[in-house]
């Protein structure tokens, strides 16, 4: 997922902004494997393998 398109994802549940929690793989502006964080309910999103995982957390 690269850094500049976080600004166009929101938090499935409440609709609030998603922030960087964690990475712990990267390369470049890409991040690989992380986390995101919702500003407002404080729900987490992993980060895999490039890819933002959206689902809410009772159908992952």
């Amino acid at each position: 997922m690269r850094r500049d398109i976080i600004d166009l994802f929101a938090c499935p549940i409440c609709k609030g902004d998603l922030v960087i929690d964690f990475i712990s793989k990267e390369d470049g502006d890409e991040i690989i494997e992380g986390g995101l964080c919702c500003s407002k309910c404080k729900e987490h999103y992993p980060i895999e393998n490039g890819v933002v995982i959206l689902l809410p957390p009772d159908t992952r």
